[in-house]
């Protein structure tokens, strides 16, 4: 498993445009074969900042991912409300197993 934090800070006022889009993207992307999990939290001391949380099932699922036309719709839709430009952290999952996913 392959393991993204997406760390997101929106312009304020934007919080609920690019919550929506977000979840809009997220109930697509679970329907893909790589993606395991796609969690989207709010950060509840600062509601402009957001981490996507991304469980992709193999290395190739992230590239496809970002080949569809929901990732396409969504990334378009929220740039010019980042208050920065997002940032991305890769991880491995230890524990569970991926085969508990």
């Amino acid at each position: 498993m392959l393991i993204v934090h997406v760390f997101v800070q929106v312009k304020t006022g934007k919080e609920d445009d690019f919550r929506e889009a977000t979840l809009a993207n997220a109930r697509e992307s679970v329907l893909e074969p790589g993606i395991a999990r796609f969690d989207v939290v709010q950060q509840l001391d600062d509601l402009t900042k957001f981490v996507l949380v991304e469980a992709y099932r193999d290395d190739a699922a992230p590239v496809a991912h970002k080949e569809t036309i929901h990732y396409k719709t969504w990334r378009d839709a929220v740039e010019p409300w980042m208050a920065e430009p997002r940032r991305s952290l890769k991880y491995r999952d230890i524990h569970p197993d991926a085969d508990r996913w």
